[in-house]
């Protein structure tokens, strides 16, 4: 066949492109944008931070732990000093009404006999009298609670005496031990420290 290829009807001839087809996108492309770097120093100061604390609370608490809780304070030295005082004082001048209120802890008040339990405090004072012919409460060495309105002490007095007694050989002043079961009463604003018992730690009790 001569001559130039004729296409039959039906095939449409190739399409001719343009030499420059527009960009999508007009103009040059920006340049691209650096992501920022990112810090690690805040988060890692923010978590030794938390550390420490963790660590003072942790510190805090076996501490407390150790001690235990605070025992409260049923009563003075003051109080307990004044109060053993009051009731050694009783025994020497044979007080016996004085040393019946201590001795009853509290039910004196409330006793409707008394005889038996004055009877009891004057044998008390009898006893004491026989041994020593003054004694004064130089301090409290340790003050005990027991409960919020009991405690017990040990304390320290001076003591002379009795003339006739198998103690008057010794100094006037002689420093003995002794020990006293207390009861704190309240009434209102009132407060009275009884000594429901005493021992002498180097003899009887009385």
């Amino acid at each position: 066949m001569t001559g130039s290829y004729q296409y039959p009807e039906h095939i449409p001839p190739p399409q001719q492109y343009p030499e420059q087809v527009p960009s999508a996108y007009p103009g040059t492309l920006p340049p691209p944008v650096p992501y920022p770097t990112r810090r690690r120093w805040p988060k890692v100061v923010a978590a030794l931070l938390a550390v420490v604390a963790l660590a003072g609370v942790l510190t805090v608490v076996v501490v407390a732990a150790r001690r235990g809780p605070a025992a409260p304070v049923v009563v003075s030295d003051a109080a307990a000093q004044a109060a053993i005082q009051e009731y050694l004082d009783a025994l020497v001048e044979g007080d016996d009404e004085t040393v019946a209120r201590h001795t009853l802890c509290g039910l004196y008040d409330g006793v409707k006999e008394r005889k038996a339990d004055l009877a009891v405090a004057g044998l008390a004072s009898d006893a004491f009298r026989k041994q020593f012919s003054h004694v004064e409460v130089t301090g409290i060495d340790k003050n005990v609670p027991w409960s919020t309105t009991q405690a017990q002490v040990l304390f320290t007095m001076k003591v002379a005496p009795a003339s006739g007694s198998a103690r008057g050989q010794r100094a006037m002043d002689e420093e003995q031990q002794g020990v006293a079961q207390l009861l704190v009463q309240r009434d209102g604003k009132n407060e009275q420290v009884l000594v429901c018992s005493y021992v002498l730690r180097t003899s009887g009790q009385y």
